[in-house]
This record gives C-alpha cells, structure tokens and sequence, in this order.
C-alpha cells in the first residue's frame, strides 16, 4: 500500500469519524484536499475505510477488516518492551459476535494463492497410491507432533521425535513429559485421520476430546478452566469465568460452522481457541490439532508448521491477543501451507 493511504488510515485509525476536509488539515501531506478525498475513495473501494452521512457530513471510520489485517510486523512491534506497549489488555468481548462476523479474514488475493496451493494439493494426491499417500501423512505427523510440541518447550530434536513415533525409542536424559505430549499428538492426529468428516463441523464437545486426548497422562485439567490463568510475555488477561468461557466457545464454534470457506475455518479456531485459553494448559497444542482436523475434514492439506520459527510463532500470537490483529499470524499461515503443499504428498 502506497504511504500517503497508511497514513490516511492511521489517522483516522486513531480520531474516528473525521471528514475529508479535516483529513485534510491533519495530515502532513502536500496535497490538495480533492485528493484526498480521491484517496478516501480508493480505501472505502478496498474495505478499509466505512462512510457514514452525505456531503459535509461524511465521516469516515476504519474498518473491522483494516483492524485485523494492517500491516503490524513482529520486528516493529516488540521493538517495545511489554510494560510499554499499547494494548487491549481484556479479552474483547465483541471480537467474535461483531467483528470476525462480519469481516473477511482474508483478502481477494490471499484467497486465490491458497486455493491455488489447493488445486496443486488435490492435483498431486490423485496420482498417489493410497501407501505412499499414507506414508506421506505419517511423515507430515511426525513433524507436525515435533513443532507443536517445541512451540510449548520440548527439547525433543526432530529425529528423535521420528524415533520416539514410529519405533517407541525414547530419547535419553529427556523428561517422560516430553515423550508424553509428543505420542500424545500421534494419538490425536490418529483420530482425526481415522475420523475424517467428524470435523466438518466443530463442537465444544468435540474440542475437548482432541484436548483431552493431547493432555492425557500430564498432570493437565481436562475440563474447561474455573480459574484465571496467565500468559507468559504479554499483559493480556483471558476469561476468568467458565460459563464466559463456554460461551466464547460456543460463538466460535457457531463463526466456524457458518464459514463457507476451510481455510477461515481453520485459521479462525487457530488464533480463537489459543486466544479463549479454555484450559488451564495445552489451548495451543488443541487449536493446531483443531485447525488441521477442519482441513482435513474439507479435503485440504494439513498444515506441519514445520519451518516456522517457534517465537515467531508465539510473538505473532501475541500481537494478536494484545492488538486483535491478524497480520503477522496471517502470514505465518499463508507460509506454513504454501510449506506443506510443497513438500509433502508429491
């Protein structure tokens, strides 16, 4: 996006309801105010920018899109420490209902990448024999199982996570937990393969017996959290109320289910569920398992997040929980697939 309309953005970003002509007087640009108004034009065309009222009294206010998709990078934003860093430090209680509702997660372009990546997807496990597919899948497990669980501290190399899954060798000097949560994600990964289509729709019920099954044997609560929890790195605070948090899970079960498209689906109970925390451990490791269950439940490929490096992922997580924004997870995402059509099911 050219400068002049980032500009134009984070000034109305920050004093909603501006007209053009006080656009105008505002911002530091050397331009006659047709043209500004000639930009106003062209963000209102690209969903950033809503109009309320006619002639002089038009005012302009971002959009839901522009809050979620503007460009925050992980490099500018931690560049503050987390006592200084402007934030939503509650859960946002309209986020769900009013805003995810109606915004598009993606943009037009984005779309089209991945459904390209799709049809490369669907183009490739057609000439697969069903073996080989399989095989395919083990191997997109093992990794899968690894990066999720280094995201939440493992120390388990990729090798002996291989080992570990497939010959029950476990790693010297390591802690049983480790091998636990990694045979853990086997066994979730197993029944979601094993039970294809149960996940074209999501359920609370549904995200609790992928919980419940990654968490077994770790000490973990299975049951959604009556308590406040807190998160290492950031000042935000969840839900502290379980009949509050039930019902955030409920509204995003019932967003999901009503998007059309699987890979909101699957990008939307990824950040919602880390971002709810239902449960006192294990949020994360669910939403992964979660997200690649409603991609494959529609015939998409899943996703290893294999390359990602683990504190982007987890400052990209952040920016969302602090700021609502999308931006840097988004693009993890969009990374991660265009990964994983790549390099697996060829």
């Amino acid at each position: 996006m050219k400068p002049n309309l980032e500009k134009i953005l984070l000034l109305i970003d920050k004093n909603s309801g501006l007209s053009s002509s006080e656009v105008h007087k505002s911002i530091e640009l050397d331009v006659e105010l047709i043209t500004i108004k000639r930009y106003l034009s062209d963000l209102v065309s690209r969903n950033l920018l809503l109009v309320e009222g006619k002639g002089r009294a038009t005012k302009y206010f971002v959009t839901p899109y522009y809050k979620l998709s503007h460009p925050i990078t992980i490099e500018h934003y931690f560049k503050d420490e987390i006592d200084d860093r402007d934030i939503s430090n509650k859960f946002n209680l309209n986020l769900i209902s009013k805003t995810l509702s109606v915004a598009n997660i993606f943009s037009k372009d984005e779309i089209i990448y991945l459904e390209g990546l799709q049809s490369k997807y669907t183009t490739n496990i057609k000439h697969l024999p069903v073996d080989i597919y399989k095989q395919e899948l083990e191997r997109l497990g093992v990794d899968l199982s690894w990066k999720s669980s280094q995201i939440e501290g493992n120390t388990y190399s990729l090798l002996e996570t291989e080992l570990l899954l497939k010959d029950q060798i476990q790693a010297k000097g390591k802690k049983q937990e480790e091998a636990t949560m990694l045979l853990n994600h086997k066994v979730a990964l197993d029944y979601i393969i094993n039970n294809p289509t149960y996940y074209k729709e999501i359920s609370l019920k549904k995200i609790e017996e992928i919980h419940s099954l990654l968490v077994d044997g770790l000490g973990i609560d299975k049951n959604i959290r009556k308590r406040l929890v807190g998160i290492t790195g950031t000042n935000y605070t969840p839900l502290d109320n379980e009949y509050h948090i039930k019902e955030a899970i409920d509204q995003t079960c019932h967003l999901v289910n009503k998007k059309d498209n699987a890979f909101e689906k699957s990008l939307l109970i990824l950040i919602l569920l880390s971002y709810i925390q239902a449960f006192s451990d294990g949020n994360k490791r669910t939403a992964r398992i979660t997200g690649n269950a409603i991609l494959m439940a529609n015939n998409h490929c899943p996703i290893s997040f294999r390359s990602v490096d683990s504190l982007d992922y987890k400052k990209a997580m952040l920016i969302f929980y602090e700021q609502n924004n999308l931006y840097a997870f988004k693009k993890i995402y969009i990374e991660q697939y265009e990964f994983a059509v790549n390099n697996y099911f060829r």
